[in-house]
């Protein structure tokens, strides 16, 4: 005799009292084996509804691996918009348990959108140099909504549950009133027939009740169970009426194995699980089976049960290997985002690629699956720090560049005030000189915050270019050949537009250089028309190159050779040949970057065939980046002999 039994007999012992109810004393003895429920974590002993964490849509922590059960409802296409308005049209309905799954997939998918949608507007706060200290996330006008239909399914939630519970309690002495008209039909002297009716419309009444206290379940449920098992013993029902009875209840066992069995079919394993409860439910509430079939009936429902638990346990494994292999893979992207955090930066362009690095590292992140929940915290605040602590010293040093661009900007506004107090000057060659040395000075001086960069350089240039404007006028003659001039460069300025290119490359060059040396031949214009006339011819001039070039990887070595030649015929050529020389320079830099990033990409690729073919097209386009590294390089060759 197990420890429940014992328990159950002394209860029975026991006269339970109940108000109108008369007290009987029941002395039963125990011979016979119960069967016994298996201890698999399937069986769960009452179902209640579990108590939904509070909404907490402000919560910044990154929460990726929290493992949600599965559920039948599939709103993962829907946006805030549509899930809050789904909700809203939810929460009307009042019947809590009907609504419960919908509900939780509703707030599931709008805390992932929500989530996703915080960490962007974190994301880019921290890449505008924001301070993460001071940034404070402020509901948008969905989060309120979705808060007020919330907590609508939260009041009629509790008042669900106070129901239920008033409810249990009833179902709880309607069961105890049957337990005692049982223990009173056990010693009953009526008729086998009126008996055996009583019994039936005892365990009728017995199967409509609903559920009891969680903690009353095993002990009531006990108790029943033992006193039919007795009123079959000691009421000595015949045998006919005895095995049609069991026979009912094997065919009753049948079909539920026969659902059980079809569970291991069902792909959704939170639908199966929570239907194999269910039958284990009503596994207890079915009678007695004969004898020579309970063991085989019970190892068969079992049997599905442990295959159940098995598949359900593999799957949950399976998801374990994924969190570990998920927890490797963003372990690797902290290692390399450190190493980055503590490499020394000082350069704008160098702080630029870096902060390139940081942003791919984090796309790759956010590209991985959840980790262990316990892992989850850990691993996100050692990624994020690292992120934090490099974008604190990019503000740092952009802070104190900034200092520094301000001092700049006050130097060169300096120089223009000089130039521009020389502008009206007639001491031709002092002035000169002395604006030239300007010049110098000012390509010394580094670089001012950029949006007084434009500014400043055009009214330097204006005030240089003002007294130089002046100068050659004094110097150019009569005014009437500078019209004349003016006319013959409008005239060469028409023909170039009237010119069509040629499938000739050479051709078009020697076109070209033509109409720049006939250009250069022509001689000064009225000043007043100097510089729209300047801006037109090189417009022109620079359109009939571009136009011969979708880029300038397009041109071969004698071509560029050639059109750097033709800068020398051009007034502003030094300054002309300078900007190429940079703009060279800063095409090769970002190619050479840019194959840095990629090399450094590679070595993140798992070993699979998707990761090889991704990995092959990477490798392609590092090759073609270093091939126009070299066709730059070239160019620059060609550049430092002119």
């Amino acid at each position: 005799m197990n420890a429940t039994e014992l328990k159950t007999i002394e209860k029975l012992n026991k006269p339970t009292i109940l108000p109108g109810s008369v007290r009987i004393n029941v002395k039963i003895d125990v011979n016979e084996e119960e069967s016994t429920l298996p201890k698999e974590e399937i069986i769960p002993q009452n179902e209640e509804i579990p108590k939904d964490a509070e909404l907490d849509l402000n919560n910044d922590n990154e929460n990726e691996n929290e493992e949600e059960e599965e559920s039948e409802f599939d709103f993962s296409n829907l946006n805030k918009l549509q899930l809050v308005e789904l909700l809203e049209e939810t929460v009307q309905d009042g019947d809590v348990a009907k609504i419960k799954d919908k509900v939780a997939a509703i707030k599931s998918n709008f805390l992932r959108i929500n989530k996703e949608d915080r960490d962007r507007e974190m994301e880019q706060f921290i890449l505008d140099g924001g301070d993460k200290d001071s940034y404070e996330h402020k509901d948008d006008p969905l989060e309120m909504r979705f808060k007020a239909a919330f907590d609508i399914y939260k009041v009629n939630k509790e008042k669900y549950k106070e129901e239920l519970e008033r409810q249990k309690a009833e179902n709880l002495r309607k069961k105890l009133e049957i337990i005692e008209e049982l223990k009173v039909l056990i010693y009953s002297e009526e008729t086998l027939k009126k008996t055996y009716d009583d019994f039936r419309a005892l365990q009728d009444r017995w199967k409509e009740i609903g559920q009891v206290p969680a903690n009353e379940v095993s002990n009531i449920w006990n108790t029943y169970h033992f006193l039919i098992e007795k009123f079959y013993d000691k009421v000595k029902i015949n045998r006919e009426l005895r095995d049609l009875d069991l026979k009912k209840n094997l065919e009753a066992k049948i079909e539920l194995c026969e659902k059980a069995e079809l569970l291991l079919l069902e792909k959704s394993l939170t639908k199966a699980f929570k239907l194999l409860q269910k039958y284990h439910d009503e596994w207890k509430e079915i009678g007695p089976v004969p004898q020579d079939k309970k063991d085989e009936i019970w190892e068969r429902f079992k049997n599905t049960t442990d295959k159940v638990n098995q598949i359900r346990r593999e799957h949950y494994a399976k998801l374990e290997e994924e969190q570990k292999a998920n927890y490797e893979a963003k372990e690797a992207i902290c290692v390399k985002m450190e190493e980055i955090v503590n490499e020394p930066v000082n350069s704008i362009n160098a702080y630029q690629k870096k902060s390139n690095d940081v942003n791919e590292l984090f796309k790759m992140w956010k590209g991985i699956g959840p980790v262990q929940k316990k892992q989850s915290e850990e691993i996100w605040n050692r990624f994020k720090g690292s992120m934090n602590t490099f974008f604190e010293a990019k503000k740092e040093f952009f802070s104190k560049l900034k200092v520094q661009q301000m001092e700049n900007y006050n130097k060169k506004l300096q120089i223009c005030v000089e130039v521009e107090n020389l502008v009206d000057s007639t001491e031709w060659r002092k002035t000169t000189d002395r604006i030239k040395k300007l010049q110098e000075e000012w390509k010394t001086i580094g670089p001012v915050p950029k949006r007084h960069s434009d500014k400043i350089w055009k009214r330097f240039r204006g005030a240089c270019d003002a007294f130089f404007g002046k100068k050659s006028e004094h110097f150019s003659g009569v005014k009437g050949e500078e019209d004349a001039n003016l006319k013959a460069k409008q005239e060469l300025i028409e023909r170039i537009k009237a010119y069509e290119l040629k499938k000739d490359r050479n051709e078009n060059m020697e076109a070209i250089r033509g109409f720049q040396r006939e250009w250069m031949a022509i001689g000064h214009v009225p000043m007043k028309m100097k510089d729209a006339v300047q801006n037109e011819y090189r417009s022109l001039i620079d359109g009939l190159f571009d136009k011969m070039r979708t880029n300038d990887n397009e041109l071969t070595a004698n071509e560029y050779r050639t059109m750097i030649s033709g800068f020398k015929e051009d007034p502003d050529a030094r300054d002309k040949v300078r900007r190429e020389y940079i703009n060279l320079q800063n095409k090769i830099q970002k190619l050479r970057d840019e194959i840095v990033t990629l090399e450094n990409n590679i070595g993140f690729f798992a070993r699979s065939k998707q990761s090889e073919i991704l990995k092959a097209e990477y490798e392609k386009k590092i090759e073609k980046l270093k091939n126009d590294v070299k066709v730059l390089e070239a160019k620059m060759k060609i550049l430092n002999e002119q």
